[in-house]
C-alpha cells in the first residue's frame, strides 16, 4: 500500500456550539446548536416546537446570561406568557429585566397581494430593533410558514427564505426557526431544510394507543451528531430528551461493598454484600419473596443514611408498606425520613421511552444511591423482548455511569423449561443474580434461594432455605436428606428421626462406657488383692531373711567368744 504524506494538513476544529439548556439535547448534538447560525425545528401541530424555542431562550438567560428575542407570528405576548407560566417560567419578569424581548407580528393574508417586489425588509428592521434593545444573542421565530402563507410564487419564497437565513447569520445570533411539517417534505415550503445549518424534526407517534414524542436531528452541518430518533417528554420543567443508544462501556467502578439487608445473604456474598454501583437481578416464580428481598435491601440502604428510589409496577406504596409489616419490616419510617421514595405506576401508562425519561428525571431529582425496579417482567405489556432489553440496557448503563446500585426483580413463569433463565433475557446484563423458587413436598410449598452468579467476588454455591415469618427473614443452610434437599415439615420429620437415632447411639455409647468402667473397677480390685498378697509374702520373706541374718550374727559372735576363751586357757597353762 502506498502511503502519502499530505503536507499542510490542518488539525480538525470543533464547530462553535451554543448550549441549548434542554436536558439531553446538548448530549446528542455534541454540545448544543450551531453558534451564530439558524436551526430549523419542524414538526406537526402539538409536538412541542414553540416550547422548544421558548425554552431555548429562557435557559439562555437563566443558565448562560444570553438575552434573547422571541418573534411570534401566531401567538401574542400575553398568550405566550400564559402558556409557559405552567412550567414555572414568568417571561414578564425577564421582559422587565430587559433580558427577553417578545414581539408579536400579525400577518393577515387578506391584507397583502403578491407582487414581484414582496420582501422581508420590514421584518428585518423590526427584528434588528428587538435584538439591539436587549443585546440578544439568541433569537426564535415562530412559525415561519405564516410569513409566506399567502404566497404561491416559489421563486419569491425561495429568495426570501435565503435572505432571512443569511441575515440571521450576518447578525451573529443563534436562531431557532419553527415550521410546520409538509406532506412530502420536512416543511410545507420544502425549502427551509436546505438553507438551514441544523434541522431538527419533532414528531408525535401513537402506537397501541400510547403516544410518544420523538426528536430526530435530520442534519447538522460541520458537526457529528446522533442520528437516531430520540424520545422526549414535556413535563413541569420543560422538554427532556433521552438518547436511545447505550452509553459507552467506560464507566468507573467501585470496590465498596454494601449490605443486602440479610446477614446470611451477605455471608454468601463473601461476607460483605453487593458491590456499590453493580446491577442485581432477583428472579423467581410468584410468591417466592422477590419483593421482600428488595424491601430488605431498601431498608438497609436507608439505615446507612442513603436514598433509595423504589419503582413499583404492581403495588401502591401503601400496599407495599402494609405487606412488609407482616415480616416485621418498617418502611414507613424510611419514607417519613425522606430516604425512601416510591414511584408507583402501571407499565401501560406510558411507552418504554416515556418510562425511561420518567426514570431519568426521578433519578436526577432524588439523586439516590440505590434504585429498585419491581418487577421488570411487567414491561412486556408495552414492548417486545428486544425493546425491553434495550430499555433495561440503557437504564442499567445510566445507573452504572452514576455508580448507583440497581436491584431488579423478574417474575419467572413456572414451566417445564429451566428456571435458570429470565423471560426478558437480561441475565447477562446483571452482575449478581439471585433466584428464588418453590419446592413442593409432602403437600406443602417451601422456598429455596440460589446464588447463580456474582461477578468479581467469592460467593457461595450452596442452596439455602428461605423462610419468612412475623419476626423477619431467615436463610437456613440447606438440609440434605437421603433423597436430596429437604424443606419444611419433611425436613423437621427427618431431623426428628436423625435426632432419635443420635439419642439411641448416644445411649449405646454410654452403656459401653459404663461396662468399661465396671471392668476397670474389677481389674483394679484384682490388682489391689494381688498387691496385698504380694505385700504379705514380701513381709514374710523379709522376716525370714531378718531371722537368718540374726542367726548368722549370733553364730559369728559365738565363734569370736570361743576364740578368745581358747587363747586365755592357753595362757593359763603357761
Amino acid at each position: 500500500m502506498i502511503q502519502q504524506d499530505f503536507k499542510g494538513k490542518t488539525e480538525p476544529q470543533e464547530l462553535a456550539k451554543c448550549p441549548s439548556g434542554i436536558r439531553g439535547l446538548d448530549e446528542i448534538t455534541g454540545g448544543g446548536l450551531p453558534q451564530g447560525r439558524p436551526t430549523l425545528v419542524c414538526g406537526t401541530a402539538g409536538c412541542g416546537k414553540t416550547l422548544m424555542a421558548i425554552q431555548f431562550l429562557i435557559k439562555g438567560v437563566e443558565d448562560y446570561d444570553e438575552p434573547g428575542v422571541f418573534m411570534s407570528f401566531e401567538e401574542t405576548a400575553e398568550e405566550l406568557r400564559q402558556n409557559v407560566i405552567s412550567l414555572g417560567w414568568d417571561v414578564k419578569v425577564l421582559q422587565d429585566q430587559k433580558k427577553l424581548g417578545i414581539d408579536y407580528v400579525h400577518i393577515d393574508r387578506s391584507e397583502f397581494q403578491e407582487t414581484g417586489e414582496y420582501n422581508l425588509e420590514g421584518l428585518f428592521l423590526r427584528l434588528a430593533i428587538a435584538i439591539d434593545r436587549v443585546q440578544a444573542k439568541r433569537v426564535a421565530l415562530d412559525t415561519l410558514e405564516v410569513l409566506f402563507a399567502g404566497l404561491d410564487n416559489e421563486a419569491i419564497v425561495r429568495s426570501e427564505l435565503r435572505r432571512l437565513f443569511r441575515w440571521l447569520k450576518e447578525k451573529g445570533v443563534t436562531a431557532i426557526i419553527t415550521a410546520e411539517s409538509g406532506e412530502n417534505a420536512l416543511t410545507r415550503q420544502g425549502l427551509e431544510e436546505y438553507v438551514s445549518d441544523c434541522v431538527i424534526r419533532l414528531q408525535q407517534q401513537v402506537s397501541d394507543r400510547i403516544a410518544t414524542r420523538t426528536l430526530h436531528i435530520v442534519k447538522y452541518r460541520g458537526s457529528k451528531h446522533g442520528s437516531n430518533e430520540y424520545p422526549f417528554l414535556i413535563e413541569k420543567d420543560g422538554i427532556s430528551v433521552v438518547p436511545i443508544t447505550s452509553i459507552g462501556l467506560n464507566h468507573k467502578v467501585s470496590t465498596e461493598r454494601i449490605s443486602t439487608g440479610i446477614h446470611r445473604l451477605d455471608a454468601m456474598l463473601g461476607g460483605q454484600g453487593y458491590y456499590r454501583g453493580s446491577s442485581v437481578l432477583i428472579s423467581g416464580t410468584a410468591g417466592t419473596g422477590k419483593s421482600t428481598v428488595a424491601a430488605l435491601f431498601a431498608q438497609a440502604t436507608c439505615r446507612r443514611g442513603e436514598r433509595c428510589l423504589y419503582i413499583a409496577f404492581e403495588e401502591s406504596p401503601n400496599q407495599i408498606i402494609r405487606n412488609m409489616r407482616s415480616i416485621g419490616l418498617d418502611l414507613e419510617s424510611c419514607v417519613q425520613d425522606g430516604l425512601l421514595v416510591f414511584e408507583s405506576v402501571r407499565p401501560t401508562l406510558y411507552g418504554l421511552e416515556m418510562h425511561l425519561i420518567k426514570f431519568y428525571n426521578a433519578i436526577e431529582t432524588l439523586k439516590p444511591q440505590v434504585v429498585i425496579v419491581d418487577p421488570i417482567s411487567n414491561l412486556h405489556y408495552v414492548g417486545n423482548d428486544i425493546e425491553v432489553k434495550s430499555f433495561l440496557m440503557r437504564l442499567i448503563d445510566f445507573l452504572k455511569t452514576h455508580i448507583i446500585t440497581s436491584l431488579m426483580t423478574s417474575l419467572t413463569i413456572s414451566s417445564n423449561i429451566s428456571l435458570e433463565r429470565t423471560d426478558i433475557g437480561v441475565s447477562s446484563l446483571m452482575d449478581t443474580w439471585l433466584m428464588l423458587r418453590d419446592m413442593e413436598t409432602n403437600g406443602e410449598r417451601n422456598r429455596l434461594l440460589y446464588l447463580l452468579k456474582s461477578r468479581g467476588m467469592e460467593h457461595s454455591n450452596q442452596v439455602r432455605e428461605f423462610r419468612m415469618s412475623s419476626s423477619g427473614v431467615e436463610l437456613i443452610k440447606a438440609y440434605l436428606g437421603p433423597g436430596g434437599v429437604l424443606t419444611g415439615s419433611a425436613r423437621a420429620i427427618q431431623e426428628s428421626r436423625e435426632q432419635a437415632d443420635a439419642l439411641l447411639r448416644q445411649k449405646e455409647i454410654e452403656s459401653k462406657q459404663r461396662n468399661i468402667e465396671r471392668k476397670r473397677a474389677v481389674i483394679e480390685a484384682k490388682i489391689q488383692a494381688m498387691q496385698a498378697d504380694f505385700e504379705l509374702e514380701k513381709a514374710e520373706i523379709e522376716r525370714m531373711i531378718h531371722n537368718e541374718e540374726l542367726e548368722e550374727k549370733n553364730h559369728r559372735e559365738t565363734e569370736i567368744k570361743m576364740g578368745k576363751m581358747r587363747r586365755f586357757e592357753e595362757n593359763s597353762n603357761l
